[in-house]
């Protein structure tokens, strides 16, 4: 008998793709707890990056900001995917509307398609 793949072996490789290309142009739409969460994936060092900037600039959260800025191995399949400008929709709105950055781990992953949702007033 041939064996199955595990069920989020296909989410691991797009996870990977991703931190191999250095890219954040992926869209991804997962439900996670219960939460549908819609953005664009970003490298983990990218978003650790960012992560650390937003707290950088935080008069009382700037002491938190090294500990993202520490390196990351590479050489092993991702456990977590990093949204970037991302949102958690809830009802007919996307909390926050700007976008935020979220770290889910993939064994958490119930739900998931390529591509981001959007609420349009038309």
């Amino acid at each position: 008998m041939a064996s199955q793949p595990k069920p989020h072996e296909l989410l691991v490789d797009v996870a990977a793709l991703v931190e191999s290309g250095h890219s954040h142009q992926m869209t991804l739409t997962v439900v996670a707890g219960g939460a549908v969460i819609t953005g664009r994936l970003a490298p983990e060092a990218v978003w650790r990056q960012r992560v650390s900037e937003v707290l950088a600039d935080s008069a009382r959260l700037n002491e938190f900001s090294a500990a993202f800025t520490a390196t990351t191995c590479e050489d092993k399949a991702p456990t977590h995917l990093h949204f970037h400008v991302a949102r958690i929709l809830q009802g007919t709105a996307g909390v926050p509307e700007t976008g935020g950055m979220y770290r889910v781990a993939i064994d958490d992953v119930s739900a998931w398609t390529v591509g981001d949702f959007s609420y349009s007033d038309q």
